[in-house]
């Protein structure tokens, strides 16, 4: 690609900056070959979006509406917020969070209320303060060739809110200080006369002058020879379409019919070509795809006539070639975006393909399919124009004056011309950015995301969250959470106190040197920064949130509480990772990789099961039968398990160990109604728990009448084995010996050293085989802790007995 300033421009915008871009230019000017050199050059994270289905895959991008799950029809911005209705993937949420820049192509068609609709979409998953949620946007078109298409009624509920319906006229726009760089060397065109005509079309500002040189090529009654390779262009799709049936049916060749194929999903909407080509030997033809093959015979928009056609090929010959083109099936693809599992990076998924032979008949076109191509020869007939920019498009697909013919004369007529897209242009034109801009933008960049990394802003409101809803239910959370919150929060405060501070002198000291990320000055305060805030936030934060814990009976409290602490463990992860791969200066491009990583770290440790704190008991095992106690009777009769007994009356029992009614009723929670129904499950496991642990309890041991003096532990055990080995069950052994079900598996448990019990005849081999796997790679302090990390179907008895056999190995 030839190198021009404006390109140059545009180019270190996107990458260099994170200022939103409106790359427009005449045709020809060189969009669409900046958008691919972009796609594969850019280190930014990047999605590409086009208003239809054709411009998405002919962009190798998806259609916005596919994207952004956007409803059809007027997206009103009094009632956009509805959209929240509508569910994004985790896939889709963590590419949004992720994007550095959103590529939206033929932007001239995109529709303000759809551009609002956007903007929504990015500030509820990225930054609801900032336009298009802080996502640097790249809006490629010609606001003089295509327009958005809207209906009257639909005009009708928007034009209350947009002076128009061109995006430059969505609220987002107004607020996103979007530069306007227009490409002004043409490609296409090389004489300057004709190039002067089309822009003084594009302005509507034809002079006399100019109508008398366009006008020499009008040939009201021209009808090309054969071979001459001439397309006729025309405004209505109607007229195309006969005009290519009645030349096709003109010739005497036997027809043949090309159907496509289509594989996984591609719309019909989305079809590059007819679903069935008919053609014939003799027919004129266009090249609707770039020559795929290493040879690069033939490109978009390349006029020629069939001279041979079979099953899997068509020949063609085109006017000024002194070669035969065979043209076989080619394929396009329709993709969809995700991101790849090792590399996190964003990554086209390739969900369908349609495969069609190139080619479309073409003695005539309509101008709107004409956008984007180029002809050597063509026949244009603008009588009729009924839309913005139809004229300015015929006449610009041309290559030069000679090969264009007029079917009727070019007057004021058929210029038509938005007044809102001339003065747009006019203030787009007074106000190009040039180098002192550039430098400035590339400056702010960097310093924004200097500015980011040292910002502790977001970690207030999870913070702040917790501590509300801790006070809020003092009573039914036990832990310890005031105090490493608080820590947190102070801290947190100091920081933004310092960072703010630290940004002021940044910004002082770029006043004076440009470029952050080449000062030497600017590099050595950062890693000082770097230095100190990785020390503060492992002091200030992350030591106080290893030692926070809660638990609580409430399952909602519990929910919304893991919330804002997966929230805070996500920004500390990001902290982190930023901390420990900048500690030697700053480079954009690592930030912008590093913060893109972040979104995927954090997510991998916020699955990672909350430690269940048990503190207020050294009796953990006890804590653990007696939730599985509570479990169990609240399962049996349909009940909630804090209607048993609460979490502060578990934390109490398993502290004062009430051994008789007298000592329960004692308990927070417990009343004689309560005493009398479950009082005697929950004595008998303390009491077998204590003379398991010859734990000293209360003398008065008459708990009620079904309770049996204490035992001496090696008779006990042996008796639950010599039953076992009757064939009873352990449920039937409890039963009998009126003792807790772990009570039991705990006796046979013990006889495994000796051999005289199988693990197995304990734990079903399912259940064996997934715990000794399971097992060792979890780190945990305790039973409960382990318990509550891993699947709720093993009991507490499972795990004990897997962990002491294989300690015992």
């Amino acid at each position: 690609m030839v190198t021009n300033i404006e390109l140059d421009l545009a180019w270190d915008f996107v990458n260099n900056t994170s200022r939103n871009i409106f790359l427009t230019g005449k045709a020809g000017t060189g969009k669409t070959t900046f958008l691919h050199k972009l796609k594969i050059h850019s280190h930014k994270r990047m999605v590409i979006v086009a208003p239809t289905g054709v411009a998405a895959i002919n962009a190798r991008g998806v259609t916005i509406h596919s994207f952004f799950q956007m409803p059809f029809g007027p997206i009103l911005p009094d009632t956009v917020l509805t959209s929240s209705n509508r569910k994004f993937g985790k896939t889709k949420v963590n590419i949004i969070r992720s994007l550095d820049i959103l590529v939206i192509d033929e932007i001239s068609m995109v529709r303000a209320d759809l551009l609002d609709g956007i903007d929504e979409i990015l500030r509820r998953f990225r930054n609801n303060k900032l336009a298009f949620g802080g996502v640097q946007l790249l809006m490629i078109g010609d606001l003089q060739q295509l327009s958005p298409v809207i209906k009257e009624n639909e005009w009708r509920l928007l034009s209350p809110f947009y002076k128009s319906a061109f995006f430059f006229s969505s609220q987002a726009y107004q607020q996103s200080k979007t530069v306007t760089i227009e490409l002004r060397h043409i490609y296409r065109q090389e004489n300057p006369i004709f190039i002067d005509i089309l822009n003084q079309i594009r302005s509507n500002k034809l002079t006399i002058a100019s109508a008398e040189e366009i006008n020499k090529r009008h040939q009201p009654n021209f009808i090309p020879k054969e071979n001459e390779g001439y397309i006729s262009l025309t405004t209505h799709n109607t007229k195309a379409n006969q005009t290519n049936k009645n030349e096709l049916e003109k010739l005497k060749s036997k027809s043949h019919t090309y159907t496509a194929t289509i594989k996984g999903k591609f719309p019909e909407h989305s079809f590059p070509n007819t679903h069935e080509l008919i053609l014939k030997v003799g027919a004129q033809v266009m090249f609707i795809k770039n020559d795929s093959s290493p040879e690069k015979l033939y490109y978009n928009g390349k006029i020629g006539k069939v001279i041979f056609l079979d099953e899997n090929e068509v020949i063609i010959k085109c006017p000024d070639d002194n070669f035969n083109i065979i043209t076989k099936p080619e394929i396009w693809e329709n993709i969809k975006y995700t991101v790849d599992p090792n590399t996190q990076a964003i990554t086209e998924d390739k969900i369908g393909t349609y495969t069609q032979i190139p080619l479309r008949l073409a003695w005539s076109i309509t101008i709107h399919k004409s956008q984007g191509l180029t002809f050597e020869k063509a026949i244009i007939d603008v009588q009729g124009a009924f839309a913005h920019g139809q004229t300015y498009v015929a006449l610009s697909r041309c290559k030069n004056l000679e090969g264009l013919v007029l079917l009727n004369k070019i007057n004021s007529s058929q210029i038509i011309c938005d007044s809102n897209v001339i003065s747009f242009n006019k203030m787009a034109d007074e106000n190009q950015p040039n180098e002192t801009i550039l430098q400035k933008s590339k400056s702010e960049f960097q310093l924004n995301l200097i500015s980011e990394l040292f910002d502790f802003y977001k970690f207030l409101y999870p913070i702040n969250r917790v501590i509300e809803i801790y006070y809020k239910n003092r009573r039914s959370i036990e832990g310890d959470l005031e105090a490493p919150l608080n820590t947190m929060k102070d801290g947190v405060t100091n920081f933004l106190k310092i960072a703010n501070a630290f940004k002021t002198q940044l910004r002082k000291l770029s006043e004076i040197i440009l470029m952050p990320e080449t000062s030497d000055e600017v590099q050595e305060r950062f890693k000082k920064a770097v230095d100190y805030f990785k020390i503060e936030t492992n002091t200030k934060i992350i030591e106080p949130f290893k030692i926070f814990g809660f638990t609580t009976d409430n399952k909602t409290i519990e929910k919304d509480l893991n919330k804002q602490l997966d929230n805070i463990e996500e920004l500390i992860a990001t902290k982190l990772l930023y901390f420990s791969n900048l500690s030697n200066g700053f480079k954009v491009q690592t930030f912008l990789e590093l913060r893109a990583k972040s979104m995927f770290l954090a997510k991998e440790n916020s699955k990672k099961p909350r430690k269940t704190i048990i503190d207020g008991t050294t009796n953990v095992e006890l804590f653990e039968l007696l939730r599985e106690l509570r479990n169990t009777i609240a399962n049996e009769n349909n009940l909630i398990h804090y209607q048993i007994f609460t979490q502060k009356a578990l934390y109490e029992m398993c502290e004062t160990l009430p051994t008789n009614k007298n000592e329960l009723l004692k308990v927070n929670g417990f009343g004689k109604v309560r005493v009398e129904k479950y009082g005697n499950d929950i004595l008998r496991v303390i009491r077998e728990y204590c003379d398991e642990n010859d734990i000293e309890t209360s003398k008065e041991t008459e708990l009620f009448e079904t309770l049996k003096p204490k035992r001496q532990k090696g008779d006990t055990k042996r008796v639950s084995l010599e039953l076992f080995k009757s064939g009873k069950s352990i449920d039937q052994i409890a039963l009998e010996r009126e003792l807790n079900v772990n009570t039991i598996f705990g006796h046979l448990a013990s006889f495994m050293l000796s051999g005289e019990i199988e693990i197995t005849d304990l734990i079903s081999k399912k259940h064996y085989k997934e715990l000794k796997e399971i097992i060792p790679k979890h780190k945990f302090e305790n039973l409960s802790d382990l318990k509550y990390q891993i699947d709720a179907k093993y009991t507490f008895g499972e795990l004990r007995l897997v962990i002491e056999y294989l300690n015992d190995k």
